[in-house]
């Protein structure tokens, strides 16, 4: 899995691509902890180029909006394939998390 990172006023945005799944899961939580513990109040995961997701990996964004919240922050996904979408809302994520279909839509969420 790569891990991009962007910066527009006060969002970070992460983009992933590749598995996010057990063996890059930690990859992930430490770089989104970082982004968090660098003061960072709001976080767009772009993964439109995302290719599969594991519970290890949707354990990842519960923790990260977790963290956030206890902040007064927020953590907002986009642009997640079908595919990729499904296994969020059959595990109850798109409930819990906000979902955008655009980069733009997320940054304007927040």
């Amino acid at each position: 899995m790569d891990i991009s990172e962007d910066k527009k006023a006060d969002v970070v945005i992460l983009a992933l691509s590749g598995k996010l799944d057990a063996t890059t899961a930690k990859t992930l939580e430490d770089r989104i902890i970082g982004v968090i513990n660098s003061g960072t109040l709001r976080l767009v995961v772009d993964l439109a180029q995302l290719e599969y997701v594991s519970s290890s990996g949707l354990r990842v964004f519960l923790l990260a909006a977790k963290r956030l919240q206890s902040t007064d922050g927020k953590i907002v996904l986009c642009s997640l394939k079908g595919h990729i979408r499904q296994v969020f809302d059959l595990a109850g994520f798109s409930s819990i998390l906000s979902i955008y279909g655009s980069r733009d839509e997320a940054i304007k969420s927040l």
